[in-house]
This record gives structure tokens, C-alpha cells and sequence, in this order.
């Protein structure tokens, strides 16, 4: 059922895009060697060419333009070989040269898509309109001093992709799955960090409304929403206040707005503009960029596996949808999850990684990047499961230890003692004398107490300290018993 929204007059429909901002993963800067590193002191990274210095002039940053051709292969979208810069003119504080170089009728990647999932298990294409390289505008600072604004040129003409969808979403849950996935293709790609609270990716959300069968109504644009929570609150916001304006009997007007976190409402920031308003020309310092098409092609061959490729591999593997979902989410965690499956049964470490191993990092509040335990260790761990060393409660016992420790599994079951028990001998031993100190139970038993069998198996694990091996104890128990 799709989503809609209960108004006065009835159900609205809504209609999404998003314009997101991503930050380009490279060493120095779209048109200058300034480098980019984030937290920098501020205007330390700043070029004569970021600060708008006369006669300057920008040269472009070859590893940039290969990250944008990188983006749209991993979105599946068409390669322009001709592309150009053009200059968007505006005034701002921050802007220093009075104008922003981008891309505007000729960007570098066309069309595209993304395919997302929802909760109930759906499935949807998501069209991408074209992503297009451009310079970042430095920050205005106003909290900083009583009556001044500072303004920080360290981002100022840093490599940016715009990457624009189709209004193909209609619900905040369908933005909201759209962004996630946007942010780990690119994760994966290693083309932007994704890291939305340092700023490095930003949404730019434009939501209309309308009624079902209608054409599209007027959009507003949401501006700058920095994590995928708040895209989903602003949609919704906003789409409410659009239904109040027109059941109203008022007019939406096309602008700009700000989403305000704590109220979870829009506020008007701007009357919108177009593109003429810019007045948009061709950048007079920059050649039009011409891609050779066996360099698009060699880029093409060093992408790496990308997770909607991954999830399926893991799928084959033997993993439920679920696991696999879960272990691509983000590239660290499958990297870890290869070292520790390498060689080995994948569901088990599937199991093990999901559930002992993320119940550790919750615990511990620490993230993939500084594990309790390594990826090695693990997987360590898990041959002694396999080859019959430790049982599976065992194991859990050793890598609580481990964590402990920092120690080595092996290590760990040599100093404590800690072998599963196979010999049969010892295992037999060990029932034959539950049994005995238990008489009154076997008779119970055999006179059709069957539920009693647990009982038996528990107590001999419980005089071999858990070192029995579960198999063979319920086997000795079985026929010991007759």
C-alpha cells in the first residue's frame, strides 16, 4: 500500500528528491594543491586560488574527476567523455571569487540509478538525474564573536559531487532507505566518507505534495540536512505544512528552507532561485574535460565489489538475507567478516560475528575500527570449535577470555586447561558415576520418566566442568542407560 498523508480534504501524495553533496575523497583540493583534511586549524589549508586572489588560475585535480567517473560506474550511470565547467555567479561572504565553478548544462556522469529496500522486504529503482563536479564555498562562522561572523576558507574550493535524483521517492522511509544506500555505494567505493556530522555529505531535500492522479505541485527545497533521521523528520514536516498551506486554500511558493531539529519544522530562508538568476556561463579559465574511454575503462575494471554484488556472493554462501544484509551495511564490517570466514564454515562465522562479537562492541561501546578482538583471533577461535577443541559453550567461555586478555585462543585453552573432552574412557567414567549417585533417578527413568535424559546429560557436563563433548556425552548417557 503506498504511503500517503490524511488531510482535511483527504489522502495527499508525496513526491521526494534529493540533491545530495558529497564530499570527494582526495588529498588536495578541485583546483588547487591546498589540502583537505578535515578538523585543520582555520584558513591553514587555504591556496591564493581558493582565496580569490587576482590573475589566479584553477587547474584541475585529475584524481577528483576520476572519483566522480568512479561514482557513476557504481551507480550505474552513463559516463559523459565531453563534460564542462561553468561559473555559478552569486555573492556570499564565503564565496570569495563571487562566483562558484561548476557543472551545469554538461556534467560529467548522466543518468543513473539506485536500488533500495524497505522494511517489508519491497524493492525499488530509484532514477539519478546526473552528478556533477563542483567546488565547495568556505564556512561563515556567526557564533564565534558579539557583533562579527568569521568566516573559515578551509573548505572553500574543495571537490564536491552533486549527485541529483529523479522525484521518484514518495515516502520518508523510501528517502531515508535512498540516502543510506547512496552513502554506502560510496563508502565502498571509497569516493566519499559518508561522514555526514563532519559535514562531508549534506542533503538537499524537495518535497512536493499532491493529490492521486494529479501532475506535479509546486516543490520546495529543504536545505542542507546532515543525517538521514533528520531527511526522514524533514520530509514529513514539511509535506505537512504544504497540505495546511493548500487545504488552506493558500499557495505553495517554490523557495528555500531550513529544517529546525529541535522544532522538527521547515522555515522559509529564501525565495528560490533558477538558474538564470545565477547567469550561468562557460568557465573562461577551464578547457571542456575529455575523458579517453580506455581510461573510463580501466576505472571501470579496479572498482571493488559493491554491496548489493557482495550481499548476493553471501547469499550463495549460505547465509540467510538478513546476515548478509547486515554484514555489507558497512565495508568494515565486511572486511572483518571476510578475514574471519576465510577458509571456514561461513554460516558459523556469520553466527559468531553477528551475534558474540556485536554483542561485544555494544557492551563495550567500541566500533569495528578498534575491536575487542581481532578478525584473526576469531577465526583462530573458531578452528578449536571446529577441529573438536573446545565445544560451542567452550568457545563462548575462551573469547569472553580473550577479550580480557587480549590473549590468543590457544593460548587461553592451554593455560586453563580448557580441552573439550573426547576420550570416551573419561566420558564414560563420568556418567557411569552420575548414574551411580543417582540410583533413585535411573529407576524413574526407566520406568518411563524420559524427560529425565537432560538431567543425566547436564549433570556429567557439569562434573566435567563443560569439557565434555556434548555429542559423545549424550551417546555415553544413551547407552549407559540402556
Amino acid at each position: 500500500m503506498s504511503y500517503t498523508i490524511e488531510g482535511n480534504t483527504g489522502p495527499w501524495e508525496l513526491v521526494i528528491g534529493l540533491e545530495v553533496h558529497a564530499q570527494v575523497i582526495s588529498n588536495s583540493k578541485l583546483f588547487s594543491g591546498a589540502a583537505t583534511a578535515f578538523g585543520a586549524e582555520p584558513n591553514s589549508q587555504v591556496s591564493f586560488i581558493d582565496a580569490g586572489f587576482p590573475g589566479m588560475l584553477p587547474v584541475i585535480n585529475q584524481e577528483c574527476v576520476a572519483q566522480a567517473v568512479r561514482t557513476g560506474l557504481g551507480l550505474h550511470a552513463e559516463i559523459n567523455l565531453w563534460s564542462r565547467f561553468d561559473r555559478k555567479n552569486y555573492f556570499y561572504a564565503d564565496l570569495p571569487q563571487g562566483y562558484q565553478i561548476s557543472q551545469y548544462a554538461h556534467p560529467i556522469v548522466g543518468k543513473g540509478e539506485i536500488g533500495i529496500e524497505l522494511a517489508d522486504g519491497s524493492k525499488k529503482t530509484i532514477g539519478i538525474t546526473r552528478l556533477h563536479l563542483e567546488q565547495d564555498a568556505g564556512k561563515s562562522m556567526h557564533d564565534q564573536h558579539p557583533t562579527k561572523s568569521l568566516i573559515d576558507l578551509n573548505r572553500s574550493g574543495v571537490a564536491l559531487m552533486e549527485i541529483v535524483s529523479e522525484p521518484d521517492m514518495r515516502s520518508p522511509e523510501e528517502a531515508g532507505a535512498y540516502l543510506t544506500k547512496l552513502r554506502q555505494i560510496l563508502r565502498y567505493l571509497g569516493t566519499c566518507d559518508g561522514n555526514m556530522d563532519e559535514g562531508s555529505m549534506r542533503a538537499d531535500v524537495n518535497v512536493s505534495v499532491r493529490k492521486a492522479g494529479e501532475g506535479y505541485r509546486t516543490r520546495c527545497e529543504v536545505k542542507n540536512v546532515n543525517s538521514v533521521k533528520f531527511v526522514m523528520q524533514a520530509v514529513e514536516a514539511e509535506a505537512r505544512r504544504q497540505i495546511e498551506v493548500w487545504e488552506s486554500g493558500g499557495t505553495v511558493e517554490q523557495e528555500t528552507r531550513l529544517f529546525d531539529t529541535q522544532r522538527g519544522t521547515t522555515r522559509s530562508m529564501r525565495s528560490k532561485e533558477d538558474a538564470h538568476d545565477y547567469r550561468y556561463f562557460p568557465e573562461p579559465d577551464l578547457p571542456p574535460l575529455v575523458l579517453e574511454p580506455n581510461w573510463v575503462e580501466q576505472l571501470k575494471a579496479s572498482l571493488p565489489e559493491l554491496p548489493d554484488v557482495r550481499r548476493a556472493r553471501y547469499v550463495a554462501m549460505g547465509l540467510t538475507p538478513y546476515d548478509a544484509h547486515v554484514l555489507t551495511l558497512e565495508k568494515e564490517t565486511a572486511a572483518f567478516y571476510e578475514t574471519v570466514a576465510k577458509g571456514r564454515d561461513a554460516k558459523l562465522a556469520a553466527n559468531w560475528v553477528t551475534g558474540d562479537f556485536f554483542a561485544a562492541l555494544n557492551r563495550l561501546k567500541r566500533d569495528i575500527a578498534d575491536p575487542p578482538v581481532t578478525a584473526e583471533s576469531l577465526g583462530a577461535l573458531l578452528d578449536l570449535i571446529a577441529d573438536g577443541t573446545l565445544s560451542g559453550k567452550l568457545g563462548k567461555d575462551v573469547f569472553e577470555i580473550m577479550i580480557e586478555t587480549g590473549k590468543a585462543p590457544g593460548a587461553i585453552v592451554e593455560e586453563r586447561g580448557l580441552k573439550q573432552v573426547t576420550d570416551t574412557g573419561a566420558i564414560e567414567a563420568a556418567v557411569a558415576d552420575v548414574l551411580a549417585k543417582n540410583a533413585d533417578k535411573v529407576a524413574e527413568y526407566r520406568s518411563g520418566k524420559d524427560k529425565l535424559f537432560g538431567f543425566f546429560v547436564g549433570q556429567t557436563m557439569k562434573a566435567m566442568q563443560g569439557k565434555g563433548n556434548p555429542a559423545l556425552v549424550n551417546e555415553v548417557v544413551k547407552k549407559l542407560l540402556g
